[in-house]
């Protein structure tokens, strides 16, 4: 923790600082940075059993838990984090990495590399480090990482030797070459996958785990090749080199497009900054007795207490959230490595009961070994917050309290998921995975800067994509749904559209996307952009054309967590009620009374405007009683049913207030009519 020097430094001593005037927000930044570190002695840098879950603020919340972890004895690769002041520090200097934290790094990385028993760059046994970021609140996706970090010339066949496995160390180069070209040097991975399509192409083969050994080294030959072609230099060989760029990287990723269009939606400070996270690698692409995979202690859609998630075998972890290959559910792997399973599911009941909430996470097995790469509180739908809530009370695990403040108001409006009309005849064009529930129809778009543009205007898209990107989180936010061909219920689009109460249906194999040719297709199908398709992200069709959607039904869950604030609230809530349909639903929702019925809303229907009209318009008194009659019988049923609904609750009425331009036709209108009128000659 940080702590205070036994020395007062004098601000005399930075008279240079002082004498500034040109701009005194840079001023007083620097000023705060030199207090910070001549008179309290900042730390910039934590080892893992330094940190603890308090520390949240700090260390980040991946950083804090990889710390919790690491102090309650679970099997997590060994690393440091480098704190959120840094990220702080290095925007309030310019983007320059602050005084002080390169030592840090280093004297951190020694003795990680002596609890490993590996030395970064070492030619006989060499250490290699994922960097990812770590923001206090989860983002996930938003910002960057790079594993396999450490390869080079020296690195990568000590690494072949030391495994056995050629095929392994290649793979593995290929991937650092590209992660690290896209996150640190910003070459778009599109053209490295470029790079290793041609090449399965030329061996004939589908998947990459089907790639040669010689295949893969032309890969890796041709990617350097890229990267001196978009950057003027060679790749770089010095791995400390390598560590710096990263953890700059990371630091500016705080500030990417998706990550501050994220903030954005989830009202998250934008000057929190993030964490680094500095990780051994444990490698999941080892072979057949290796695996990554992200899994839920709960349902994430529903809520069922049961174990949830999917894992690839030979894979790295980013290769199960990218939706590159479909993964299998985690419960299969209680057959292909039952001891590894086994532990698994011990160590996600010990987590869940540690943090006393419903836990997102991410595991690698190297060689038959168990890793646990990061915990943290699952992302859930409405419904399922709710069910877990109430279970959780019912296990012993929260109390009620805690339950009702588990549950996000806001999110509330989410149980309320429209659904397909039972009585629609559906076309269903394919099947996926039932990602986020709901249902949701719109005009087909590929692009998420179209969806964007469309959703802002107010059209009703469906975006549709191979696989989304955090990238696409713009795109995602105006769409009504949306549909993924690659990628499970652990994937970027499922998980983000779980947070957003949004349908998804993701892994619909059959859906064959073109992007050049603005289409996909099924079979013989072919849906082109503009074409109306639904989505039913509870069940996972994908249906050709708008189907009838209709309101959901209240669940057992809402009502209880409903029952339980009850219990404590002070305030009333009544609602604003203008018909009897909306009392009657207020009153189903738990309205105690109407606040406000505002009677000129009673008008808007389409078939009651043109007697508002009238009557505004008449031009004698007899005229406008006329125009009242009807208008009187259709108040007099409302208020009727107004009050039926409230059943002796309190209710608000106020006199008829009509805003003359929302009742009466505007003068373009008018002109246009008049028109249309004369020269039909009427």
């Amino acid at each position: 923790m940080p702590r205070r020097s036994d020395r007062c430094t004098s601000l005399n001593n930075y008279p240079a600082v002082l004498t500034l005037r040109k701009d005194f927000r840079t001023v007083a930044q620097r000023i705060v940075i030199l207090i910070n570190k001549e008179i309290i002695h900042m730390k910039y840098v934590y080892l893992f059993h330094e940190g603890n879950a308090q520390m949240r603020s700090l260390l980040g919340g991946k950083g804090a838990n990889l710390a919790e972890m690491t102090n309650i004895g679970l099997p997590v690769p060994f690393g440091m984090t480098i704190s959120t002041d840094a990220c702080r520090d290095y925007y309030a200097q310019g983007g320059k990495l602050p005084e002080g934290l390169v030592d840090e790094v280093m004297a951190s990385l020694a003795k990680v590399e002596e609890k490993v028993g590996k030395r970064f760059g070492d030619a006989e046994n060499p250490l290699l480090l994922s960097v990812r970021s770590g923001a206090v609140f989860s983002m996930p996706g938003m910002m960057d990482t790079i594993l396999n970090l450490g390869l080079n010339a020296v690195t990568f066949p000590a690494l072949a030797r030391l495994t056995n496995n050629e095929w392994f160390a290649c793979d593995t180069y290929r991937r650092f070459i590209q992660m690290f070209s896209d996150v640190v040097m910003e070459i778009s991975k599109e053209k490295f996958e470029d790079i290793l399509q041609e090449q399965k192409t030329a061996q004939g083969v589908k998947l990459d785990q089907e790639l040669s050994v010689e295949s893969l080294r032309t890969v890796i030959a041709r990617s350097k090749e890229l990267y001196r072609a978009e950057i003027g230099r060679d790749f770089p060989e010095d791995v400390h080199e390598q560590l710096l760029l990263a953890i700059e990287a990371v630091f500016r990723s705080w500030n990417n497009h998706r990550a501050i269009v994220y903030r954005t939606i989830n009202k998250i400070d934008h000057n929190l900054g993030t964490a680094v996270n500095i990780q051994s690698m444990a490698f999941g692409n080892m072979g057949n007795d290796s695996g990554s995979g992200v899994a839920f202690t709960r349902n994430p859609s529903t809520g069922e207490n049961k174990l949830y998630g999917e894992y690839l075998v030979n894979a790295q972890g980013e290769d199960v959230v990218a939706g590159v290959r479909t993964p299998q559910p985690i419960a299969h792997l209680a057959e292909e490595m039952p001891e590894v399973y086994r532990q698994f599911r011990d160590i996600a009941e010990k987590l869940e009961k540690h943090y006393r909430d419903m836990q997102d996470i991410e595991l690698t097995i190297e060689h038959g070994k168990l890793f646990i790469l990061q915990t943290r509180n699952g992302k859930r739908t409405a419904q399922s917050a709710l069910k877990i809530a109430c279970d959780m009370v019912e296990e012993g695990l929260i109390t009620k309290n805690e339950a009702i403040l588990r549950i996000d108001p806001e999110n509330l409006a989410n149980v309320l998921h429209r659904q397909i009309d039972s009585s629609a005849n559906p076309h269903v064009l394919a099947k996926g995975l039932a990602a986020s529930p709901g249902a949701a129809f719109g005009s087909v778009v590929f692009d998420a800067d179209e969806a964007e543009h469309l959703g802002r205007i107010g059209a009703k898209v469906v975006l549709v994509r191979v696989e989304t990107t955090p990238d696409d989180i713009h795109g995602i936010v105006q769409a009504q749904g949306i549909l993924t061909s690659r990628g499970g219920m652990t994937s970027h689009a499922a998980v983000v559209t779980r947070g957003m109460g949004k349908p998804c249906v993701c892994g619909c194999e059959a859906v064959k996307v073109d992007y050049a040719k603005q289409c996909f297709t099924v079979g013989d199908t072919v849906v082109k952009k503009g074409d109306l398709i639904s989505i039913d992200g509870s069940t996972g069709n994908v249906i050709l054309g708008a189907v009838p959607l209709k309101d959901p039904e209240l669940s057992h869950e809402y009502q209880t967590i409903l029952s339980w604030a009850d219990e404590v609230r002070e305030l009333q809530v009544r609602a604003n009620a203008d018909t009897p349909e909306d009392a009657e639903k207020s009153r189903r929702f738990g309205a105690e009374g109407i606040g406000l019925t505002r009677t000129e809303h009673m008008f808007m229907a389409q078939e009651r405007l043109p007697h508002v009209q009238q009557m505004i318009l008449a031009e004698t008194r007899e005229a406008r009683i006329e125009a009242l009659k009807p208008l009187q019988i259709m108040q007099e049923n409302d208020f009727y049913g107004i009050l039926k609904a409230m059943n002796g609750l309190p209710v608000c009425i106020r006199l008829l207030d009509p805003p003359l331009h929302e009742f009466l036709p505007s003068l373009q209108k008018l002109l246009v009519e008049t028109t249309e009128l004369r020269v039909r000659g009427d």
